[in-house]
């Protein structure tokens, strides 16, 4: 059983929604932009030897629709023999696309693979679902989890905050620090190692994040008024915003990447999906990260970087208080999505992208990736870097 290995990353900047720098760009541009430039980095491989391009959305509709694997893997001039597909695990879409190269290579049924994510809020919103939802699932006097299926991503928050007391001070707190940390590696130019600069229909070129806030203070958070009223918790400053963008990343067998005499960045050692109340899918993270180190033999203590998604700062404290992730040691040293956006689709990718970043600007060797998914799921991957 082959090792799969993960020899190239790129990803593009991310957009603010429906006012920021890539709103004018289709989903299925961007995703052929960020595959193209992926495999420009690998010149010793063909094309033609790519296996599949998976990609993957929360959103499959508009121009996110029909088949965006197949057209993204065309738009990137590959080949008319390289096949693609599209999977959809709402936030961790991109991450479930990795994780079926993963798992083809272990089973060996190829041995190079393309796995990207895109997500354009801007042109595919998701619209009004109210017309699609199955009756079942609204029946609020069922008892199980069913008639809780559809709940609001910020009532979660909500519900997470008050089950594990995060208080509105601590996700504030957090909030900033994210901020701080996101501000201080664009200055660095740790996320210019990693971002494919995007050019606008106007000839301007995009090359950095449009939502780091390096002004952030904890008096201009408190100020802010809760999304869902008073005595709410979450804001806008301590949630992520809406965004557009796309990452994809290149796994190959150890076998072939030797062959090509390739020094991959990272091994993926294992993978993990879980599911909970839809309630609380927040704090997803917290039986997938278990499940993970389990299977790969090791505790929280080994991992030297956790890049955990940050859709809100209630389900990211209640998830590290939980596993013993230290905030200050290990968490998203670079900041995370509160600061730098979440293009749904994309931020699977995108985080593997800057978990490898990190690990290599900080010489160190085991990365822990998860994130919590609408209608109740986790997911987690653990990587050791090999570069």
């Amino acid at each position: 059983m082959d090792d799969a290995v993960i020899v190239a990353t790129a990803r593009t900047p991310i957009g603010r929604a429906f006012k920021g720098s890539l709103r004018e760009a289709r989903p299925d541009d961007l995703g052929g932009f960020v595959v193209r430039g992926l495999l420009d980095q690998v010149p010793q491989l063909d094309g033609a030897e790519v296996e599949d391009v998976i990609v993957g959305t929360a959103v499959p509709e508009g121009e996110q629709g029909l088949g965006i694997g197949r057209i993204v893997a065309a738009l990137s001039g590959l080949p008319e023999t390289v096949p693609g597909s599209t999977v959809s695990r709402a936030c961790a879409s991109s991450l479930q696309a990795i994780a079926a190269a993963f798992h083809a290579v272990r089973a060996g049924e190829g041995d190079v693979f393309v796995a990207a994510g895109v997500e354009s809020v801007s042109r595919v919103p998701g619209g009004d679902p109210s017309g699609h939802l199955n009756p079942r699932f609204l029946d609020d006097s069922r008892p199980d989890f069913v008639s809780r299926m559809y709940t609001s991503m910020l009532q979660t928050a909500e519900n997470v905050a008050v089950r594990h007391d995060v208080s509105r001070d601590r996700m504030d707190e957090f909030a900033m620090l994210s901020q701080q940390r996101a501000a201080k590696a664009t200055g660095d130019g740790f996320f210019a190692r990693e971002i494919l600069p995007w050019t606008t229909p106007d000839g301007t070129v995009v090359d950095s994040d449009d939502c780091p806030r390096p002004g952030t203070t904890l008096e201009g958070l408190a100020a802010l008024s809760p999304a869902l009223g008073e005595p709410h918790r979450v804001t806008a400053g301590n949630a992520c915003p809406l965004n557009d963008g796309a990452a994809a990343v290149l796994v190959m067998s150890a076998t072939r990447a030797q062959q090509l005499e390739l020094r991959p960045m990272a091994r993926i050692v294992a993978s993990a999906v879980s599911g909970l109340d839809p309630e609380y899918m927040g704090v997803g993270p917290i039986e997938a990260c278990r499940k993970v180190l389990d299977r790969a033999g090791m505790t929280i203590g080994d991992v030297d970087i956790v890049e955990l998604n940050e859709a809100f700062a209630a389900q990211v404290l209640a998830v590290t208080d939980a596993l013993g992730v230290s905030v200050a040691e290990q968490l998203n040293p670079h900041g995370g999505a509160i600061a730098l956006g979440h293009p749904f689709g994309m931020t699977g990718a995108r985080i593997m992208t800057t978990l490898l970043n990190g690990l290599r600007t900080r010489d160190q060797q085991i990365g822990l990736e998860t994130m919590c998914v609408g209608g109740g799921m986790g997911m987690a991957m653990l990587v050791e870097r090999l570069d």
